[in-house]
């Protein structure tokens, strides 16, 4: 039944998805629902018509999931987009992003959990896999040369103390 029916049913699916990688989906599904339901498939040619009614509602499932997924999808990216907007990553151009870029991926990580996640040591750990111990001394490390860092980028300008008043010379 296979080998007969495989084409046309093959056909339908691909002249109503998508991709052909929908179509074949479509019809593996198909195909699988015959297996299962071996005992009601009708023999010779209305197997064919069978076959097409099941693929038909395997379509309409299928349909039915891209939209659910489509609408999920645009549901997730506003309420990222409205969630992580309001805080972005500072822009490299600035004085603590171009520090940032000087660490290491795992400083810059420690110090993102901390500062931009708001999560104190222990709940680091947690994130890291790490013990506590672990995690505030790579902490208290990834601070420490994420000043040097900022110094390298920007480093302290000193200005001499001057007089509030000149005094005016005669």
């Amino acid at each position: 039944m296979y080998r007969q029916t495989y084409e046309r049913i093959f056909g339908y699916a691909v002249r109503r998805c998508g991709s052909p990688e929908d179509a074949a989906d479509v019809v593996a599904e198909t195909y699988v629902t015959a297996w299962r339901r071996m005992s009601e498939l009708p023999r010779g040619e209305t197997a064919l018509l069978w076959l097409y009614g099941v693929a038909r509602r395997v379509l309409a499932n299928h349909r039915r999931g891209e939209q659910r997924r489509a609408t999920l999808h645009a549901e997730l990216k506003s309420e990222a987009e409205h969630l992580y907007t309001a805080h972005p990553a500072p822009a490299p151009e600035d004085r603590v992003g171009r520090a940032m870029d000087l660490l290491s991926d795992q400083d810059r990580e420690l110090l993102a959990l901390s500062i931009w996640e708001d999560l104190d040591p222990a709940e680091i750990s947690e994130v890291l896999g790490c013990s506590r111990n672990a995690t505030r001394i790579r902490l208290h490390r990834a601070r420490k040369r994420f000043a040097r860092a900022l110094n390298t980028v920007s480093p302290a300008v000193r200005v001499a103390a001057r007089p509030v008043a000149e005094k005016e010379s005669k």
